[in-house]
């Protein structure tokens, strides 16, 4: 599992500025408004041989009856709890505040390891004298940056990277598949990892990391071995509807950035809800294996065609994504629980699935002589050849002609003969269109 570097400070200090820095891209919103990054945001950055992830998060106002404030400020602390390093930013042009104080004692109590910058440093030559000040927070040596003109940024990541757990760590946990249960609230997110857990135990153990708001529970038998990240037992109580569906769904975005496999649990008595499309969207958009797992089935009273008509029902509304098996269980009595492991396994291979360009362009001739590619005002569209660039989800690239004329409609047909020959059941597969030569537009 990576690293995680969480970039937490009060509003307006400067951390999405930071935050594009380090990644290299604009993936934070950048305004001169307190406020604007709201949820948090993630990126993937390298320093010194280390991939890790870095995570943007709204600012803290620490005593604060403002909603959205109350909101950006219980993101923050999500992502402080799921933080190998803190960078803490302040702003040199500001000074030290009495939030910097708080926020500062609020990351005392975390226990993690806090790198301190002190931001808005943008002249060069000397140090400016208000940096000394910070040493009154007692978090150790403030460094200098400039997420503008990115002065202090290697010194900043060379002490992140000090604090990271030990690269070995990663390697042995190669051959353990990461199963994220994500859905809505009250599907049986929890009765199903305890069913896991207390029926067929084997190594059970709360793997280190359970402050987090996803817990992860070890568990190993004759099928493999497995990581359930349960985003359950953590939501918010709150009066507004809005949060408590907002929470749900960042708890659920959490734990599909660390996982493989993605269960995704919808209520059998509720069908398919609108909350459960927008979590299944978040894995489906994420390139996850996904299983549709619809819990609580002993509750439904059936005749011969439930499971057909209730399979219609899922397929409908979540129509994005009809390459992800059904299957239908109940937590509590324990019916079908035991294929699960089976499916996981299997959609975590297809996932992982190469393909050589040879049986990839066989499959491309075949699909094109059994229907033409399309062709606008005379011109058709040549597909020349295509090739696999990645795996997690599978990526294939597809050069052509002139990529106006590759319609969606047709990149569909195309995939359909790919998972027709090579099957890819339960992951999303992404094409990308390239076109020969230097012909923009």
């Amino acid at each position: 599992m990576k690293p995680m570097v969480a970039i937490v400070g009060r509003p307006n200090v400067g951390k999405s500025l930071l935050f594009n820095r380090l990644c290299g891209q604009r993936l934070s919103i950048v305004e001169d408004t307190p406020g604007v990054t709201r949820d948090r945001i993630y990126g993937e950055c390298e320093w010194n041989g280390r991939t890790f992830t870095i995570v943007d998060t709204g600012g803290i106002e620490p005593n604060t009856d403002n909603e959205i404030l109350m909101f950006m400020r219980d993101q923050a602390q999500i992502a402080i709890e799921n933080a190998d390093v803190i960078i803490f930013v302040c702003d040199i042009r500001t000074g030290m505040t009495a939030s910097d104080l708080d926020v500062a004692m609020m990351l005392q109590k975390s226990r993690k390891p806090v790198v301190l910058s002190v931001n808005k440093m943008d002249s060069i030559g000397e140090t400016d004298p208000g940096i000394y000040e910070f040493y009154n927070l007692g978090l150790g040596d403030p460094i200098p940056t400039s997420a503008v003109h990115g002065h202090g940024t290697g010194d900043l990541l060379d002490e992140c990277v000090k604090y990271f757990p030990p690269e070995e760590d990663d390697e042995a946990q190669d051959d353990v598949i990461q199963v994220a249960i994500i859905g809505k609230p009250n599907v049986g997110k929890s009765s199903l990892v305890n069913r896991i857990l207390g029926e067929k135990r084997v190594i059970v153990s709360n793997v280190a990391g359970t402050t987090r708001d996803a817990i992860d529970s070890y568990f190993e038998n004759e099928k493999g071995r497995f990581n359930f990240i349960d985003t359950a037992g953590m939501r918010k109580k709150s009066k507004v509807d809005n949060r408590i569906e907002k929470f749900s769904v960042l708890r659920a975005t959490m734990a599909i950035e660390r996982s493989d496999v993605c269960l995704i649990l919808i209520s059998a008595e509720d069908g398919v809800t609108e909350q459960d499309t927008k979590v299944a969207g978040l894995a489906h958009d994420a390139g996850k294996a996904c299983i549709i797992v619809v819990n609580k089935w002993d509750a439904i009273e059936k005749d011969g065609k439930t499971m057909d008509r209730m399979r219609e029902e899922v397929r409908r509304d979540l129509a994005y994504m009809p390459y992800a098996p059904i299957v239908f269980i109940s937590a509590l009595t324990g019916q079908r629980v035991d294929r699960l492991f089976d499916l996981i396994t299997y959609v975590n291979d297809q996932a992982a699935m190469r393909i050589t360009t040879g049986m990839l362009n066989n499959v491309l001739a075949d699909a094109t002589a059994r229907v033409q590619p399309p062709t606008d005002r005379g011109r058709r569209l040549k597909i020349y050849y295509m090739t696999q660039v990645g795996i997690r989800p599978p990526h294939f690239v597809v050069f052509c002609n002139d990529a106006r004329l590759f319609h969606f409609s047709y990149q569909r047909y195309l995939e359909n003969q790919i998972r027709a020959t090579f099957g890819l059941e339960g992951t999303p597969v992404k094409l990308t269109i390239r076109q020969k030569g230097d012909k923009e537009g």
